[in-house]
């Protein structure tokens, strides 16, 4: 195999991915483009660019037309986050609930309305399943349970794993197994590309809340889907008639972003784990969530009162999201689960003392002597918070590498 056609790593496709034209254009940076409209002399070609377009949810590769309909700085972004996926191609919109809501509508559209979900998601995603607001209908089980759930009219499965905000895994291809011809979509925002590609386990659908460690640095929203190019057309369609498109100018930074995705989340999973290590030796801490494949969220109940811990933090900031370059903490049952009814919340393992760590880039000692504070004076002394726990958690798997044999900490 010459080096032309030789696979290319991981770190390198997010550097290079969407950027291999611009040498041509004689551009180091991608550009930005703003317009919103495209000008075109010749409206009869244009007519028949948009029935393409309405019929197939793709445009020829002339000219753009519409902002609606597609923009080349976030196509940059489509084409580089499908390189990292490992999928033919992804569609971005202007936020993950976007992206959800858009894979639900194509769903629909195709007469499918029953979606089977593992619990726990993301607060949101769980209230927009089970509001049944789009028409949708959900059935919730566990994940061996997918099977018996799927009817003729199952459009979609949906799981999280890493689930937010417990970290509970599941594994990713008896999953897809389970759910036969009906499409699997796995919402990996925690794990990223970097950790899992759940398209090598045989999911058709890969969502990510782009906010997050795609973008890495708390300044931009966006959503995104990877997937393959006949349900991307679907969804293209559905983003045309909904306007949930994502801005070119974040487009461009989350195209920034995927630069350093696999720097910043082996330097931040290491950090967690670190974290998880020491939080699994504290007599304040009742247990420790961190996932098999290592990561950059940890999850873990007190003893005491969670929100004596989150008035109590200083350098870490309690804040909602994750995936930063600083290090944020928040309590899922107060906020990002708040809208999951109290029941259901708490038979997914998400309890009123659980709180949930994203590491940042920060120094793990600063990190820890401000967790420490937090957690307040019981228990300090009667241990030594470097002293390697009994269930000592290994650091995270590099960006190409396999993951190690680390175990949870804590279910």
């Amino acid at each position: 195999m010459d080096d032309h056609s030789r696979p290319r790593a991981l770190a390198t496709e997010a550097v290079h991915a969407g950027r291999d034209d611009l040498a041509g254009l004689g551009l180091h940076a991608p550009p930005i483009d703003l317009s919103t409209t495209y000008p075109s002399a010749d409206s009869r070609a244009e007519a028949a660019r948009v029935d393409a377009f309405a019929a197939h949810g793709v445009l020829d590769d002339g000219p753009p037309v519409y902002a609606r309909l597609g923009n080349p700085t976030v196509a940059r972004f489509e084409t580089a986050l499908a390189r990292l996926e490992g999928t033919d191609t992804a569609v971005a919109f202007a936020s993950g609930m976007a992206a959800l809501t858009a894979v639900l509508l194509a769903r629909l559209g195709a007469g499918l309305r029953h979606v089977v979900a593992v619990r726990p998601l993301y607060g949101c995603s769980d209230h927009l399943l089970t509001a049944g607001a789009l028409g949708s209908e959900v059935t919730w089980v566990d994940a061996a349970g997918i099977a018996d759930a799927i009817r003729p009219d199952t459009g979609l499965v949906m799981v999280e794993s890493p689930a937010n905000p417990t970290l509970a895994e599941v594994d990713l291809r008896a999953v897809a197994h389970a759910c036969g011809s009906v499409p699997l979509l796995v919402d990996n925002t925690f794990a990223t590309p970097v950790l899992q590609r759940p398209l090598d386990s045989g999911a058709r659908l890969v969502l990510h809340s782009a906010t997050k460690y795609l973008g890495g640095h708390g300044d931009v929203l966006g959503g995104v889907v990877a997937c393959d190019e006949l349900f991307a057309r679907e969804l293209r369609k559905v983003r045309f008639a909904t306007g949930g498109v994502l801005h070119p100018l974040a487009g461009y930074l989350l195209l920034r972003g995927l630069s350093t995705l696999p720097v910043r989340v082996r330097a931040a999973s290491a950090t967690a784990a670190e974290l998880a290590r020491r939080l699994t030796a504290d007599p304040r801490v009742t247990r420790v969530h961190y996932p098999r494949i290592g990561g950059a969220m940890v999850a873990f109940e007190v003893a005491g009162d969670p929100h004596a811990v989150i008035a109590g933090v200083e350098l870490i900031t309690p804040a909602v999201s994750l995936g930063s370059v600083d290090s944020l903490i928040q309590h899922p049952a107060s906020i990002s689960h708040r809208v999951v009814a109290a029941d259901d919340r708490r038979a997914a393992g998400v309890s009123d003392r659980l709180l949930r760590l994203s590491a940042g880039l920060e120094d793990v000692e600063d990190l820890w002597a401000d967790l420490d504070r937090a957690l307040g004076a019981e228990g300090r002394g009667r241990h030594d918070v470097r002293r390697p726990a009994l269930s000592a958690v290994r650091p995270a798997r590099t960006a190409d590498g396999p993951p190690p044999a680390s175990r949870r900490v804590a279910r």
